[in-house]
């Protein structure tokens, strides 16, 4: 809502100083409606290309979370919007954009039509009608930028959508570190200096009389100007001179002692965007200095149905359970790279950290070949250290997600979808290291998976943890539910072992109302974190059912992160 009354207001300031403001009355007189939507839009966009880095800045933002700094747990979960904030800056990014352009699309033609001749300096034309006028913009540095910057914008736009996204992920990546090229167009774009403001007001205030100079037929003044102007020196007007009706005000009239002065205005863009803009660069710097060392690769696990297990060990790593990193493997591409989310963190006792990864798309397939040396095998790879035949990998990161909160609810609700399990994974683990050092008392953890063999990427984690808590007589610490969405007929988890699991296996998708009224019944008049990483369709179900009320006084607090 602040960001949206920000827009508003500095819009309709911006309109009203460039439709009222008396520096910019002749301008006005030339170019009308379009000069104040030109501006007012420009005011806008400045904003918002500002805003727009601002959530990209992630050691900032995972800083942020992690420290004392931001103590209330509501002002923390603002940082989890920041995906959502930086798209819709972006999508107001290009719909001004849009009202720019064609904004300036009339100033173009009015320049033409409405030149001035007692005033050239205040002209982009050459003269009045000229046909390439039309063209102007597209001559001069403002225009000429602006069009590549059009294009720019449009490609990045584009190639944002969610179908070029999941269909090619590299069109995505390669045309969004396009927005280094715009900033520095847009830098360009404010510099040609075409609008201009009148400096000398108190010389000659608008609509004023030159008694040196003939007046020209059919001059008038609009009514806003007929009135004294009271800040300036007037003077009786001569008896023996003819004055047109409308300047004569109880025997006074305005005299200008010289002709307007104009000049360009200084840029403001540098003044929006150069602190993002440097704030970013320089993380950027950091991340690239933190993460120029490759990581020491130890294991590589292939899973079913398509997932990959690399765990990986890195000299003064740390990391909170739910974080995320970001790989690079320039074998597999040099510039582009993907976040993962740690299902295995490092602590005090052990140095290695892991990731789960789902070969969908070119680049986990690549990467898969490079790690598996081209093999066929879906076996377990054994941990060989003296391997040396890993490509180099690079780890930029950790970086805060809303899963970091799920150790701070006293009750938690833990709700995947598939591969959408890795950030809980990270929770599990740090949990059969020591739970009684978090504030957490009960986790309801609910896992949605549509063959029997997903269950078995994180199988011997759960039953390592539901063993370990039976054994310190805390059973009720965690209720596991698996649930197995597709099947023909009653399945179960291959292994002796896995008996644990095969009686909380189930056959359906979960009734998510009944189960939110369960654990309000249970948990009366606590507040319950909601955490769901899985498809929106899930997503929305559970963000409906968290606003909901209950009789119980039970409080859903909803936490999500989409990896689709």
């Amino acid at each position: 809502f602040f960001w949206l009354s920000l827009n508003v207001w500095l819009f309709w300031k911006t309109f009203l100083l460039y439709y009222q403001g008396l520096q910019y009355y002749y301008l006005h007189q030339m170019l009308g409606l379009g000069l104040c939507v030109s501006r007012a839009s420009a005011s806008v966009l400045n904003l918002n290309c500002c805003l727009v880095l601002l959530p990209m800045c992630r050691v900032v933002l995972a800083f942020l979370r992690g420290s004392q700094k931001v103590a209330s747990r509501k002002t923390r979960r603002l940082l989890d919007k920041s995906k959502t904030f930086h798209v819709t800056c972006g999508v107001t990014i290009c719909i001004f954009s849009v009202l720019h352009v064609a904004a300036h699309l009339v100033n173009a033609l009015n320049f033409s039509e409405n030149y001035n001749e007692d005033f050239l300096a205040l002209n982009a034309a050459n003269y009045r009608g000229e046909v390439s006028q039309l063209n102007l913009m597209s001559v001069l540095v403002p225009g000429l930028t602006g069009v590549i910057m059009v294009l720019v914008l449009f490609l990045m736009c584009t190639a944002s959508t969610y179908a070029i996204r999941v269909s090619n992920y590299d069109i995505f990546w390669y045309t969004h570190n396009l927005f280094f090229v715009f900033y520095m167009l847009l830098m360009l774009h404010v510099s040609g200096g075409v609008l201009k403001y009148q400096t000398n007001l108190e010389e000659h205030p608008p609509g004023c009389i030159n008694p040196n100079k003939t007046l020209r037929p059919n001059f008038t003044v609009p009514k806003a100007f007929e009135e004294p102007f009271p800040d300036y020196t007037t003077e009786p007007f001569p008896e023996d001179l003819p004055v047109p009706e409308p300047f004569v005000q109880n025997n006074f009239m305005r005299i200008c002692s010289e002709e307007p002065k104009f000049q360009s205005h200084f840029p403001e863009t540098w003044f929006w965007i150069s602190g993002p803009l440097c704030l970013y660069c320089v993380e950027r710097l950091y991340r690239y200095i933190r993460s120029n060392k490759p990581v020491t690769i130890t294991s590589v696990i292939s899973h079913p149905s398509n997932v990959l297990e690399v765990r990986m060990m890195k000299d003064d790593f740390k990391a909170r359970p739910g974080q995320y990193v970001i790989l690079h493997c320039p074998r597999v591409s040099a510039l582009e790279s993907h976040p993962f989310t740690l299902t295995m963190c490092p602590t005090d006792t052990k140095a290695t950290f892991g990731v789960h990864l789902k070969v969908v798309g070119d680049w986990t397939e690549r990467f898969r070949d490079l790690l598996l040396l081209h093999s066929n095998q879906e076996t377990e790879i054994l941990p060989i250290f003296q391997q040396r035949r890993y490509p180099k990998l690079y780890v930029d990161g950790p970086f805060g997600s809303p899963f970091e909160e799920s150790l701070n609810y006293e009750v938690s609700l833990c709700v995947a979808g598939g591969i959408g399990v890795t950030p809980f994974a990270s929770v599990l683990n740090t949990l059969l290291d020591g739970w009684k050092c978090y504030k957490l008392r009960r986790l309801y953890f609910i896992w949605v998976c549509r063959d029997i063999e997903s269950f078995r990427w994180f199988a011997d984690l759960l039953c390592m943890l539901h063993n370990k808590l039976w054994q310190e007589n805390r059973p009720d610490y965690i209720n596991i539910q698996l649930y197995l969405s597709q099947t023909d007929g009653i399945q179960k988890i291959i292994g002796e072992k896995y008996q644990a699991l095969n009686s909380r296996l189930l056959i359906g998708r979960p009734r998510w109302k009944l189960l939110f009224a369960e654990i309000a019944k249970c948990n009366r008049r606590k507040t319950i974190g909601v955490f769901c990483c899985g498809p929106n369709k899930i997503s929305k179900i559970l963000h409906k059912l968290s606003n909901s009320s209950n009789s119980y006084g039970t409080r859903f607090e909803y936490n999500k992160e989409s990896f689709s």
